[in-house]
């Protein structure tokens, strides 16, 4: 009866680290897998919400791993925040999605890819860059500027990829 009741502590007192591979990858995967196979969106959602969470964690715990060290209660933490998200009652990752990533994402309030915008004409100001360009590039020069432009640069391409190639006299002796 004495080992039982050690077998039985040594799980309670590690049941974080049995528990949070299981919870954390092993059932998300399950599911994923599962959410691929339907044509739901809404589970496509929760497992890739989970996933880009789930990567969160794991980066800020790579971070700040010695600053973790200092709390003993951190992986309890951990392991009750993922099963929040993971546990389809809690739906948590959904929750997490639709209150804090979606507006962020929809309205973000800082600029995380700084890209130096030109002055003058301020082209790449809109996130689908190159069709901005291209847009403002008809609008300033005309579509038959712009066609002439494509047709400038295919040939320009097909030149360069001609001149890549340099045969010498020397190669062909034997």
């Amino acid at each position: 009866m004495g080992s039982d009741n050690n077998v039985l502590a040594v799980i309670a007192k590690n049941i974080d680290v049995l528990a949070l591979p299981l919870v954390s990858l092993v059932y998300p995967l399950y599911a994923s897998i599962g959410a691929i196979e339907t044509k739901s969106r809404a589970d496509d959602r929760q497992w890739l919400t989970y996933w880009v969470l789930y990567s969160l964690i794991t980066l800020f715990e790579l971070t700040f791993s010695k600053a973790i060290e200092w709390f003993p209660i951190w992986s309890y933490a951990k392991l009750a925040a993922i099963c929040w998200l993971v546990l389809p009652y809690f739906n948590g990752a959904a929750y997490v999605y639709e209150n804090f990533i979606r507006p962020f994402y929809r309205n973000p309030q800082v600029k995380i890819w700084y890209v130096p915008l030109m002055k003058k004409k301020d082209i790449f100001s809109k996130p689908d860059d190159v069709l901005t360009a291209a847009e403002k590039y008809i609008e300033e020069h005309g579509p038959q500027a712009f066609e002439r432009l494509l047709a400038k640069a295919d040939r320009d391409a097909r030149t360069s990829r001609r001149n890549n190639y340099m045969i010498f006299d020397d190669d062909y002796r034997y």
